[in-house]
């Protein structure tokens, strides 16, 4: 059975830096595409980071250059380093994982992340 932990969420100034786990239970995590999104009230959730089983990442033009994603194989954990951050990137974060050559994924329960002086 897949599990994803979230943890990292919380309040921060502008400008200021978090950065987001989301740690993978079960055999899924080398064989998958990992994804970070969000969703602020009153909009859809969206795609900010993605980093595919080979490594690949890919980011939203909005967070291009302050948000980075990183995964530790050895810890089945991927991570969302957010720095810059701005009142839009308010938000709650979902971590997503997509087995490969599959429409076979998983959604952690999110975590808020709110930017606010």
């Amino acid at each position: 059975q897949v599990q994803l932990v979230e943890s990292g969420g919380g309040l921060v100034q502008p400008g200021g830096s978090l950065t987001l786990s989301c740690a993978v239970s079960g055999s899924i995590f080398s064989n998958s595409r990992i994804g970070w999104y969000r969703q602020a009230p009153g909009k859809e959730r969206e795609l900010v980071a993605v980093v595919t089983s080979g490594g690949s990442t890919n980011y939203a033009v909005s967070v291009e250059g302050r948000f980075k994603i990183s995964k530790d194989n050895a810890k089945n954990t991927v991570y969302l380093q957010m720095n810059s951050l701005k009142v839009e990137d308010t938000a709650v974060y979902y971590c997503n994982v997509r087995r490969d050559f599959t429409e076979i994924y998983y959604w952690g329960h999110g975590t808020q992340v709110t930017v606010s002086s």
